[in-house]
């Protein structure tokens, strides 16, 4: 009988990869967590800090550094991470150097609700988020006759006004009735804006546009003590001395 010892030097070969591929995996389990690594998306730590992180980090009652690797439960890390109301999104893993990384992506405040009973942010996926003692973002200052329920509808108006170059410098306020309508204060011209319910958004906005365009041309925007988008396709203004349609 032929051997074929192309086929036993193969197999030979396979099986040492084998070995050493298991021996180095047993070894690198058996290693200690070095350090642990926190970045953050933004470049920096703004909501979060680093000492928040660590306290997040925490695996059988303690911190997750000198843990051997193997016991490392990356998945209940990162669900611990995450859970944080300032966290958008995260990535817990570890390298090959034996450091625990985690990469956290905070949540963008758009908006920020207040009145007598809280203070929150709204982010830009029309999430609530906590006010931190670390950072004060400047946003939009909403006010007014505002509930939870009420989140979409805000952060639908916001990014509207985000969205829009001239309006994300001129509006500095808004302010919702008890009637779930909306006011928005200026920073030129010192107006309310009478913006009425969240419908029609793009018209009204278009309509407001070609308003400011005009008045401020003519130097006569600060005549107007009030701008009404209420009424379809027109903008009515009020006079600061007397009443009067534009």
């Amino acid at each position: 009988m032929k051997i074929n010892w192309n086929y036993i030097i193969g197999i030979l070969l396979l099986s040492l990869v084998v070995f050493l591929y298991g021996f180095s995996n047993m070894r690198n389990s058996a290693k200690k967590v070095a350090d642990i690594s926190i970045e953050f998306e933004q470049g920096d730590n703004l909501f979060m800090d680093y000492q928040m992180v660590n306290k997040l980090l925490i695996q059988n009652g303690g911190s997750a550094k000198n843990l051997t690797k193997s016991v490392i439960d990356l998945h209940n890390l990162e669900a611990n991470v995450r859970s944080h109301p300032m966290v958008e999104s995260v990535s817990v893993y570890l390298t090959v150097d034996g450091f625990l990384k985690t990469k956290i992506k905070q949540r963008t405040p758009i908006a920020r609700v207040v009145d007598n009973n809280e203070s929150y942010y709204i982010d830009r996926q029309a999430k609530i988020m906590p006010l931190s003692d670390n950072f004060s973002a400047r946003v939009l200052l909403i006010s007014g006759a505002v509930k939870e329920e009420n989140n979409n509808e805000i952060h639908e108006l916001v990014t509207a006004i985000l969205n829009d170059e001239f309006l994300k410098e001129q509006i500095i306020a808004i302010e919702k009735t008890t009637k779930n309508e909306y006011v928005l204060d200026t920073r030129v011209g010192d107006q309310k804006i009478i913006l009425g319910k969240i419908e029609n958004l793009d018209q009204k906005f278009k309509n407001l546009g070609a308003f400011y365009i005009k008045t401020m041309a003519d130097s006569t925007i600060y005549k107007y003590d009030s701008i009404n988008l209420k009424y379809n396709k027109q903008v009515v203004a009020t006079n600061k001395v007397d009443y009067g349609k534009r």
